[in-house]
């Protein structure tokens, strides 16, 4: 059944309600929705409910509320180190399939994509759709929101808004730090908020790797594998997925 999301509270009151012109657009003119057709809407809230079109082909009206459990119980935002390419996309895809809570883009050392403010306000804007498009068919309660920062120190000062910040770093097995992330995975609470920090193509460099351990980052290796820059964020996610919702942490 299709999803959609709005960016506003459930009324008590309204009898009808309009979707935003680009899902209704999709509804109404790319899908032909009909009178009666059943459709799942979450609200701003993550109130979600089953409605349905509306005789005018223009409106929805509410049915019941519905209830699904789908968020990862642990709020986790992926970082990333711009990659080259389009695989900034697929990792906003990916990650939102995944749960990720929110997904942040930094201007690493070794990142060859550089990106001024005018590109990054575009690309940001391409990202959102994606993940909002990702969120309606993993039927998520929420659409992650995608930032790209201008700095690296951006990226630092958010540390503080979380109760853990991890570095997957492909030397920390080398550094005796092997079993960190099944350590960190062993003590999750729910609701902690946690921030997980990924390299470019060619990794995160040691300056930056020491820069995020002076605060208080803890480094975590996840194999004796090298992944791709777009593969590492959905390995930590499947990880957290299987350790806190299929085992029950």
């Amino acid at each position: 059944m299709q999803q959609y999301f709005l960016a506003e509270q459930l009324s008590e009151t309204a009898s009808s309600f309009r979707l935003d012109k680009a899902d209704s657009h999709h509804l109404f003119t790319v899908l032909r929705a009909h009178a009666g057709m059943e459709v799942q809407v979450v609200f701003a809230d993550q109130t979600l409910i089953l409605a349905q079109v509306n005789e005018d082909l223009e409106t929805l009206s509410y049915l019941e509320a519905l209830s699904r459990t789908v968020e990862l119980p642990v709020n986790v935002t992926i970082a990333v180190g711009l990659p080259k390419g389009d695989k900034l996309e697929f990792i906003a895809q990916k990650v939102t399939e995944l749960g990720a809570f929110d997904l942040l883009a930094f201007p690493a050392k070794w990142s060859v994509t550089r990106l001024d403010a005018k590109k990054a306000a575009k690309k940001t804007e391409r990202l959102q759709k994606i993940a909002k498009g990702a969120a309606e068919q993993s039927k998520r309660l929420r659409i992650p929101t995608v930032s790209i920062l201008p700095q690296l120190t951006d990226l630092t000062t958010l540390f503080k808004q979380y109760d853990r910040v991890l570095v997957a770093y492909e030397a920390a097995a080398k550094d005796g730090e092997a079993s960190a992330f099944a350590k960190v995975l062993a003590s999750l609470d729910s609701q902690q908020k946690i921030l997980v920090i990924f390299g470019p193509e060619g990794g995160i460099s040691p300056e930056e790797v020491s820069t995020f351990t002076d605060l208080g980052a803890i480094k975590i290796g996840l194999g004796p594998r090298i992944m791709r820059a777009e593969t590492a964020p959905m390995y930590v996610l499947s990880a957290i997925s299987f350790y806190t919702e299929l085992l029950g942490g």
